[in-house]
């Protein structure tokens, strides 16, 4: 009887199928062809278990040409000094904490630097007000429990635990949002490179190789603050806001680019003027005066971020693509700038309008995205 086998052949063409068509690849996946071109060419020491070195980590990130003409795409668009800081803490027994206003890049770099550094950006804890301690430490199979007692096969390992057994990168994502003493669970993980498990009386030991990157939110203070004892566990790095409009720009182009093909969106390079205009609004508005500073204006209550730009524009694009001429135009990004600046009905609508009527009114060359903007306001 083949029965089984031809089930087990399907099922595998179908998880193929549907992996060659993953809607986000995980970082190592989707960049596997830069991963492998960087090893290749990489000749300089790497520490243990580390899949590059740590300069073949920074160039992954920052971008640049292989001396076989390989061109290594920047996934992170700032200061290299950041970046060089970052991989350095990952290279010694210091954990690495990113901290930043929302929409810098903090899980995209996280993600990135795990999956340069250990080939595996998945072992991850996702933080919010219930993340309970078992899903830093450990929890159990409860029926191998009940059946046979506290057992390692009854054990059911969290990523963190995976990572110190393995000499891995686990991440945890938005670490002020977990509950204090959850966070706390850390402190011996981190210090003593050991997890106690007492119902076994047993330990797992970190090996060479294990470290942890864990993501905060600068508006997130007051939430869940970390512990001076934890805080002093975490070599701490700032990713701010790009300093310049064509920075911003730049980032918000490409991922729009990486996001439309996986879509099979326009391409988003057709559409830079209106992603000019995006950034620009974004910047003043978050910023509270003209690009020219000329004018002072209110700012609204959102963040206004790098990501929810490139948000705005990709929704416009699906406007353009499905609706439009497949043109990006000022009328398929006016809803999406309306809906991120209006969070609050009342102040928030109040400063929009006043923005439209005294800046993009009088801007040359926005006639048309201040109608589009009169029109989605009304």
């Amino acid at each position: 009887m083949t029965m089984p086998e031809t089930s087990a052949t399907t099922a595998e063409t179908v998880g193929e199928a549907v992996g060659a068509e993953v809607l986000r690849p995980h970082a190592e996946d989707a960049f596997a062809d830069e991963l492998k071109a960087l090893a290749a060419a990489d000749d300089r020491p790497r520490p243990v278990r580390w899949r590059l070195s740590p300069w073949a980590v920074a160039t992954y990130l920052l971008g640049g040409t292989l001396p076989d003409g390989t061109v290594i795409t920047p996934k992170y668009v700032g200061p290299r000094r950041i970046i060089e800081v970052a991989v350095t803490t990952l290279a010694t027994d210091r954990a690495l904490l990113l901290l930043g206003v929302p929409g810098t890049a903090k899980t995209w770099v996280s993600e990135h630097l795990a999956a340069a550094v250990s080939g595996d950006s998945t072992l991850l804890v996702q933080g919010t007000a219930g993340t309970p301690e078992e899903a830093i430490r450990y929890g159990w199979n409860y029926a191998q429990l009940l059946a046979h007692g506290p057992s390692r096969d009854a054990l059911v390992s969290s990523p963190v635990m995976r990572a110190m057994a393995e000499g891995m990168t686990a991440r945890i994502e938005e670490l002020t949002r977990i509950p204090a003493d959850v966070q706390d669970s850390l402190i011996t993980i981190l210090s003593e490179k050991t997890l106690p498990v007492p119902e076994l009386g047993q330990e797992i030991q970190a090996v060479r190789g294990f470290n942890v990157i864990a993501t905060a939110n600068d508006r997130d203070r007051g939430i869940n603050d970390l512990s001076s004892a934890l805080r002093r566990r975490f070599n701490t790095v700032v990713l701010p806001l790009p300093a310049t409009a064509e920075a911003e720009v730049d980032i918000v182009s490409r991922r729009v680019d990486q996001i439309g093909r996986s879509l099979d969106l326009p391409g988003g390079l057709e559409g830079i003027a209106e992603i000019r205009r995006v950034v620009t609004v974004f910047r003043e508005l978050r910023d509270g005066v003209t690009a020219d500073g000329r004018t002072k204006i209110k700012s609204p209550s959102g963040t206004l971020s790098t990501a929810e730009a490139i948000s705005v524009v990709t929704n416009g694009l699906a406007l353009a693509a499905h609706f439009g001429d497949g043109v990006l135009r000022p009328g398929d990004v006016a809803s999406g700038i309306l809906g991120a600046v209006v969070r609050d009905p009342a102040a928030d609508r109040v400063i929009w309008q006043e923005y439209v009527e005294t800046v993009v009114r009088e801007r040359d060359g926005w006639k048309d995205f201040y109608r589009a903007c009169r029109e989605v306001g009304a």
